[in-house]
């Protein structure tokens, strides 16, 4: 089993790619879609993710390079399906 990464690391990397994906964290918060518990939760799946540096490359290249939004997680994403769920859930909040 993978050691765990670095909370802090794996923190920005979620939140990073939330805004990638245009998944607002704080919005899906309010609307009751996001608790903490899920949140932590998220950030540990990162945490234990073996797509780690893949992640970091992919988001910066997007940040240099690209476009500025994507519709969706890569599949190497272990959150990427609580991303899409939770932008799914807010934009039928509309």
């Amino acid at each position: 089993m993978k050691p765990l990464g670095d909370r802090n690391k794996h923190f920005w990397l979620a939140q990073r790619m939330a805004k990638l994906t245009q998944t607002d964290l704080v919005a899906a918060m309010e609307r009751s879609e996001l608790s903490q518990a899920d949140w932590a939760a998220m950030v540990e799946q990162c945490r234990s993710c073996a797509w780690g540096e893949g992640c970091q490359k992919w988001l910066g290249r997007h940040a240099l390079e690209g476009p500025e939004h994507e519709d969706i997680a890569p599949s190497a994403c272990v959150n990427r399906t609580r991303f899409d769920r939770l932008k799914k859930a807010l934009e039928a909040h509309g």
